[in-house]
C-alpha cells in the first residue's frame, strides 16, 4: 500500500508499521547487515511457491538474508565453485561435507594427519551411522586407488596437514577417487582458497573454517562448503535446511568486513612466516622445520606445482632430547606468541604436539611446535622465540 493511501494509525502501531518510509537510494562502501527471522511476502501466491533452493528470493532467516547471501556468493566466486553454504563453525561444515553423501554400510577415507576433530567425527558419529572410516597416508598419491572400495563415497583431503604440513597430491587422489565414483572433499582452510584452486585440481567439495583468514580477527567462528556443481550443492543445502544450519547476519558482516584485507594479510604473513621458518632452520635446537615452501617439508614439489603461495601457519620439530616437557617450557616462556588453537588472526599463536602419542609411525622423537604468524613486528617475534629457546 502506498504511503498516501495509508489509513491513520495509533502511536503503538506506528512503532511497528511506521507511517514515514525510509528512502532506499543509499549506497556505501561497507556491506549492509540485514537481520531477520520472519521474511515478508507480497502476496499469498509467493508464500505458497517459496523454496529454500531459490537463491533469488528469501523465505526465512534460516535460509538466508542479503547479508549471508552476499558472503556465500563471494566465497563461491573466489573459489570458482557453483555455490556455497554457510555453517556456524568450521567443524559443522566438515560434518556436512560427509553427512549428505553417506549411509549405513558406506566407506570413507581420511588422511592420518587430519585435523583432530575430523577424527573425532569419523570415529564417533560416522561409525555410529555404521559408516566405515579408514585412514590413508597423506603422501600416498595415486596409490590411494588400492584403498578405494566399491562403497567408498568420500575421500577427504587436508593439504597441507594442519599440524605436520604434508602436502598431498590432490589431482592424483581425485583421479583415483573419481574413477571409482567417489567424491573428493578438501579442507582448504590453510590456503583460504587463495593459494590453491581446489576445483581445478580435482576437488568436488571445498570446506573452509571462515574463522581463520577470511574473518581474520579471532572474534567469531564460521564455516562454509563450496561445491563444484549444482547437484552436490543441492545435497548439502537440502540437509542444511532440514537441520536448521545457518549463521547470524552480524557474524557474516564481520567476515565480509575482513575479506577485502584478506589478500594483504595473507601476503604479509606468508613473507614473515617464510623468513622465520628459514631462521629456525639455522637454530641449533631445531631438528626439522615443516613449512611447505621449504624443500625439507614432505610434498614440497607438489606444493610448488599446485599452490601459488603459502600462509602463516607452520611447524618445527625440536631435537630428539626435547620432549613434551621441554616444549611446554619453550611455549610458556613466550610473551607475544599466545597459547591457543586456530590460526589466521592478527595475533601470533604457539601450540605443542607430542605426536609420539597420537601418531605411532611419526619418525621424530622431539616435540613438535606449531606457530601461527600474526601481524606483530617480525623482529619482535624472533626475539620472542629466542626467549623460548633460552627456556630449553
Amino acid at each position: 500500500m502506498s504511503q498516501s493511501t495509508k489509513s491513520p494509525r495509533r502511536a503503538a502501531t506506528n512503532l511497528i508499521h511506521p507511517a514515514r518510509e525510509v528512502p532506499r537510494n543509499f549506497r556505501s562502501l561497507a556491506p549492509g547487515t540485514e537481520r531477520a527471522s520472519t521474511v515478508l511476502f507480497d502476496d499469498v501466491g509467493k508464500w505458497n511457491s517459496r523454496s529454500g533452493f531459490n537463491e533469488a528470493v528469501y523465505t526465512y532467516g534460516t535460509s538466508g538474508t542479503p547479508t549471508t547471501r552476499d558472503l556465500q556468493n563471494r566465497i563461491a566466486e573466489w573459489e570458482g565453485g557453483y555455490n556455497a553454504v554457510l555453517f556456524p563453525s568450521g567443524l559443522a561444515a566438515v560434518a556436512y561435507a560427509f553427512l549428505p553423501f553417506v549411509q549405513p554400510g558406506d566407506h570413507v577415507l581420511v588422511p592420518s594427519n587430519v585435523y583432530e576433530p575430523v577424527k573425532t567425527l569419523a570415529n564417533g558419529l560416522l561409525k555410529q551411522m555404521n559408516v566405515a572410516v579408514e585412514q590413508y597416508d597423506p603422501m600416498v598419491g595415486s596409490g590411494i586407488a588400492t584403498q578405494i572400495k566399491s562403497n567408498t563415497k568420500i575421500v577427504w583431503v587436508e593439504t597441507p596437514g594442519s599440524i605436520t604440513m604434508e602436502v598431498s597430491d590432490l589431482p592424483a587422489i581425485a583421479e583415483a577417487a573419481h574413477k571409482a565414483g567417489a567424491l573428493v572433499a578438501i579442507d582448504n582452510t590453510y590456503s583460504a582458497g587463495w593459494y590453491l584452486r581446489a576445483f581445478e585440481k580435482g576437488a568436488d567439495i571445498s570446506v573452509h573454517a571462515l574463522t581463520k583468514y577470511p574473518a581474520g580477527h579471532s572474534d567469531l567462528v564460521m564455516g562454509s562448503i563450496t561445491t563444484k556443481d549444482e547437484a552436490t550443492w543441492r545435497a548439502v543445502k537440502n540437509l542444511a535446511l532440514q537441520t536448521g544450519q545457518c549463521v547470524a547476519p552480524d557474524d557474516a558482516y564481520l567476515v565480509l568486513r575482513g575479506l577485502p584485507t584478506m589478500p594483504l594479510r595473507i601476503k604479509h604473513t606468508e613473507r614473515v612466516a617464510l623468513d622465520i621458518a628459514n631462521w629456525l632452520v639455522a637454530q641449533s635446537n631445531v631438528a626439522l622445520v615443516l613449512h611447505p615452501a621449504l624443500t625439507q617439508c614432505p610434498g614440497h614439489s607438489i606444493w610448488k606445482r599446485d599452490f601459488t603461495g603459502a600462509t602463516g601457519v607452520f611447524s618445527f620439530v625440536l631435537r630428539d632430547e626435547y620432549g613434551a616437557d621441554a616444549a611446554a617450557r619453550f611455549i610458556e616462556a613466550l610473551e607475544l606468541f599466545q597459547i591457543g588453537a586456530s590460526w589466521g588472526g592478527v595475533g601470533s599463536l604457539a601450540l605443542t604436539y607430542d605426536l609420539n602419542m597420537s601418531r605411532p609411525n611419526w619418525p621424530h622423537k622431539g616435540a613438535l611446535i606449531r606457530l601461527n604468524i600474526g601481524l606483530e613486528d617480525e623482529s619482535d617475534l624472533k626475539e620472542d622465540l629466542m626467549r623460548g629457546f633460552a627456556a630449553l
